[in-house]
């Protein structure tokens, strides 16, 4: 896992062809909006989530993101746990985002 800034992390992903974007918000959150193209899975589903974890491909690079950059730290260590080798959480968060936003 790595943290990265804002800025680090828009820019890698912007070049990254096997780059997921990965948001572990809740459904609340999510209504204040979504970065573009990232698949939601709320990290409080419990077993669920880790379900939903498991069913993703393990060969991508994941840039997790949360509201603030606490429960995304802990997604990628998670991911880490069960194989997931790039893992990359947005420190700040979606509170701190200053790139696209799909409603």
């Amino acid at each position: 896992m790595a943290d990265l800034t804002q800025e680090q992390w828009l820019e890698q992903l912007t070049k990254d062809t096997d780059a997921c974007v990965l948001d572990v918000r809740t459904e609340d959150e999510v209504e204040e909006g979504l970065i573009p193209n990232a698949i939601h899975i709320d990290i409080y589903l419990g077993q669920e989530f880790l379900d939903k974890i498991e069913a993703l491909d393990k060969s991508k690079n994941y840039y997790v993101y949360c509201r603030s950059g606490g429960r995304s730290a802990q997604a990628c260590a998670i991911m880490n746990q069960l194989g997931y080798t790039n893992t990359f959480n947005l420190l700040g968060g979606f509170s701190e985002w200053q790139g696209d936003v799909n409603y």
